[in-house]
This record gives C-alpha cells, sequence and structure tokens, in this order.
C-alpha cells in the first residue's frame, strides 16, 4: 500500500512540475508567430467597391480600430475585452510608418482571412474572415487603399499589446488559432436564398456569433455553430469606469431571447437601436447597424428562426 502511495505521489509531483514548466513556457513564450504565405493579389480599386468596402469597414473595422479623437481607423485601447489583457487595436489608416501603407493588397488580405501580419505576429483578438467571399475582401482593401477621411495617413502608435495569460494559454494550446488562408476562390453568397444569404451576413460578414456566443474564448471561428452558447448571448463586455455589460440572447426563446420579436421589429432594433417597446437596446461596443440594407437583416432574422433555441436569461444592466 505505501509503495502504491509512494507511485501516487511521485505521478503528482511530475505533473505539477509539467504543468508548471508548461505555464513558464507559456509566460515566456507569449503568443505564438507564425510564417505567413505569400499572396499575389492586385486589387482593382472600381468605384462600386470603394463603395462596398465603405459599408462593410464602417461593420467590421470601425468598432475596434474606429478613435474618436481622430475620427479615423487609428486604432484605440480596447478597453471592453479585459480577459485577453491590454490591447490595442492596430492603426490601420495609409502611414507607411504606423499604418499599413506599406502593405501589399495580398499582406491585407492574409490578415483579413487568417490573423497573421507581414512580420508573423498573430493577433488572437481580430475577426478571422476566412470565409467571407473575395469580392468583399477586394472590396475591403480598395476602401482601405481610397481617399476616404477614415484611412487618411496619420502617425498616431499604441504601445504594444500586453496579452494576459488566458490570451497566451488559449493560443498556444490553438484554441485561439490563425484560420487557413483558402485554396480557392470564395463566391459570393446566394442572395436568393434568404436562410443562406443571411447565415453569411450574420456569420462570415460581420460575425454576430462573436458577441452574442457565451464568450470570446470560447467562440470557434472555423465552425461558429460548435461556439459555446451559440447566439445564446451572455457574453460579457466592461465598459469605461468599470460598469459591466452583457450581450443579448438573439435565438428565438420566447421568454429570455428574441422569440417574440416580429421580423420589422428585429430590423428597427438592428438599425436603429429600439426594441420592442421602445426601449434602447444597444450599448457600447454595439452601435446600430445603419449600413446593412434591410434585406440583409431581414436574412439574418430568416437565419436566426432555424437555431435551436437557447434559454439563457442574461441581466443586460442597463
Amino acid at each position: 500500500m505505501k509503495k502504491v502511495f509512494r507511485y501516487l505521489l511521485i505521478g503528482l509531483l511530475v505533473i505539477v512540475v509539467a504543468a508548471g514548466g508548461f505555464a513558464a513556457f507559456v509566460a515566456i513564450r507569449g503568443i505564438p508567430e507564425y510564417s505567413p504565405e505569400k499572396i499575389a493579389l492586385a486589387v482593382n480599386a472600381t468605384p462600386e467597391r470603394i463603395a462596398k468596402g465603405r459599408q462593410l469597414s464602417s461593420m467590421l473595422c470601425n468598432g475596434c480600430h474606429m478613435d474618436e479623437n481622430t475620427g479615423k481607423l487609428t486604432g484605440r485601447a480596447m478597453d471592453e475585452v479585459p480577459q485577453f489583457g491590454t490591447i490595442y487595436s492596430k492603426n490601420i489608416t495609409k502611414d507607411p510608418e504606423h499604418g499599413i501603407g506599406k502593405w501589399t493588397d495580398g499582406e491585407i488580405a492574409y490578415l483579413l482571412r487568417t490573423g497573421i501580419t507581414p512580420k508573423g505576429r498573430f493577433l488572437p483578438v481580430m475577426a478571422k474572415l476566412h470565409r467571407m467571399s473575395d469580392e468583399d475582401i477586394q472590396s475591403v482593401i480598395a476602401f482601405l487603399r481610397s481617399g476616404h477621411m477614415w484611412v487618411s495617413a496619420d502617425n498616431t502608435q499604441h504601445p504594444a499589446s500586453s496579452y494576459s495569460f488566458l490570451a497566451k494559454f488559449l493560443a498556444n494550446i490553438k484554441v485561439l488559432k490563425p484560420m487557413s488562408f483558402p485554396k480557392g476562390a470564395v463566391p459570393e453568397p446566394d442572395t436568393t436564398n434568404k436562410v443562406k444569404w443571411g447565415e453569411y451576413v450574420c456569420l462570415y460578414r460581420v460575425e454576430c456569433y462573436t458577441c452574442h456566443s457565451a464568450d470570446f474564448t470560447t467562440d470557434d471561428f472555423e465552425n461558429p455553430e460548435k461556439s459555446k452558447g451559440f447566439f445564446g448571448g451572455g457574453n460579457k463586455f466592461e465598459l469605461p469606469g468599470g460598469k459591466e455589460i452583457y450581450s443579448r440572447n438573439l435565438t428565438m426563446d420566447e421568454e429570455t431571447g428574441i422569440g417574440k420579436w416580429t421580423e420589422d421589429e428585429f430590423v428597427r432594433a438592428v438599425k436603429t437601436g429600439i426594441v420592442p417597446g421602445g426601449q434602447p437596446s444597444l450599448r457600447q461596443p454595439m452601435k446600430p447597424y445603419v449600413d446593412l440594407s434591410d434585406n440583409e437583416v431581414r436574412a439574418i432574422y430568416a437565419y436566426l428562426k432555424t437555431l435551436p433555441s437557447i434559454k439563457n436569461k442574461v441581466e443586460r444592466n442597463f
């Protein structure tokens, strides 16, 4: 019996030492780096693409990269995601030194799809648009190259992000990981199929699920439907001043979700921020999606109606 106990104790000590060693490795290594692929891409920046890119950027980029002090996409401190550490979004203006003015179209496309910069740094907090259509990706790039004031060259700098141990750990065990760059063409969605169109807009264009599932740390970028609490809400955000807010349950549960909302009420909530009953529904960091067309929002509603309902009462704290 003593021998068994001794072996158990030795085994436990080995586990403790190994765990401590791995924790030290993670803390020292930090966020893993990768070797970016060279992507040959030259975007034809037509007026139509620039206009579409501005619409997409207003929904995809502005929330994280718009600095209210500069009125440009110069980046900012992302206080709402403290679980990842002290995070600063990048300056993505055309400034050649502190922005992305020297990046090639292929390098921008690679970052947008994989989350990897030209220098091989992985950005775990950034959206990975690996299933966005080629046309949408090129439209975003065309806009970032345009003369719009949001992206005019600005040399604003921010400190380097300081990632939490949780972020480092999740990145090292590949829970937070880059997405693969598509091997073939990614076509435009079928807009005649309302549910499929809504799925594309909701999951791969504006990525609603990342905020409206249970937690950023359990979002599954590769298979969004496998994210914990998929669209059941409850994801915590920390606002300036320490106030906490939780994302809304967007499943069709009638008691805790949006099951009693009509399609028109959903469109109004998404585009104006007013929910049924006349009360404001949106608080930072989410803002009204004024650049989504009514038909796009109706398609999202059609897609949400196909999802399993989740009973999850979220305390909205406002």
